[in-house]
């Protein structure tokens, strides 16, 4: 069985109500010492970012990111050898024969890091499906209540006529995300593949500052390695705020824009600076 990445999918929905595959049996032997045809490969497709466990001994058997990418997670059994096999010279044709064995048996486990340049980290309802529609062809589900987003969704983004990136909107933390509350495992995992973090925070929020220290206090207790990572935070929901007090910070040395998703306020300026962010990780990882 072969596990092999199709660039068109984006998620393990399809799993969900499919959970058992078996490979075509390989044909019988001929006559005229032929010998039968093997079976064909089954080939199951995933995509861009699956990581394939085996279920019992929790063993990575592949991480599979590049378009067309594949791994063997389960071999064929070999042939049995038919009755010319065991001729000898004084029994020509002999009556017996030998039956092909089993191919493997085994449970996976897929789990699903999504491929993207920007992920979107905040609490719920801060405002990162609005985001998301705003600035690509993506339609994720918006309403004013906390976890709308439930599962990923990925949006293509275009900045001038040559350059465009991936965004991700992952679904909202809470404080404890970390640890599991909220599902919390289950959306920080898609993070870790993400260029550029982009923090949302609702700019009509009583403490801006710790809203931010939350999230990053949230990742960093994940996975230090997400602290390496450039960012950016965007205040949003401008619009709610009189002109006069929309928020002027600045959040530990990083840049703070803010923006309303409604209006469009900032929204080009935010996404030149998410280009030279992109650009900047991109020459690093050409050199290294």
């Amino acid at each position: 069985m072969v596990v092999r990445v199709d660039p068109h999918l984006r998620t393990l929905l399809d799993f969900r109500y499919r959970r058992h595959f078996r490979a075509p049996n390989g044909r019988h032997g001929e006559g005229s010492n032929r010998t039968g045809a093997s079976g064909d490969d089954l080939v199951i497709r995933v995509p861009p970012g699956t990581q394939v466990y085996d279920d019992e001994t929790g063993e990575l058997l592949a991480d599979l990111v590049e378009p067309g990418q594949e791994a063997v997670v389960a071999r064929g059994g070999r042939g049995g050898r038919g009755n010319a096999a065991f001729a000898t010279s004084t029994n020509q044709t002999p009556r017996v024969a030998e039956p092909g064995e089993k191919g493997e048996e085994r449970w996976l486990r897929l789990e699903l890091k999504l491929v993207a340049d920007v992920g979107l980290v905040g609490f719920p309802n801060a405002g990162k499906s609005t985001l998301l529609a705003r600035v690509s062809a993506a339609h994720p589900k918006i309403a004013d209540y906390p976890f709308t987003t439930l599962h990923p969704n990925l949006g293509v983004v275009r900045v001038g006529d040559y350059f465009s990136f991936v965004m991700a909107d992952i679904p909202g933390l809470i404080e404890g995300a970390h640890e599991g509350k909220g599902l919390g495992h289950q959306f920080l995992r898609h993070i870790e593949r993400t260029r550029v973090l982009l923090y949302l925070i609702e700019s009509t929020s009583p403490d801006i500052k710790r809203d931010y220290h939350v999230l990053r206090h949230e990742l960093e207790a994940y996975s230090p390695v997400l602290m390496q990572k450039p960012a950016l935070v965007a205040l949003t929901k401008i619009d709610l705020l009189p002109d006069d007090r929309v928020p002027s910070l600045s959040l530990d040395g990083v840049e703070v824009i803010p923006i309303s998703a409604v209006t469009g306020k900032n929204i080009e300026r935010l996404l030149e600076k998410l280009r030279t962010l992109l650009l900047d990780v991109l020459k690093r990882e050409e050199t290294a």
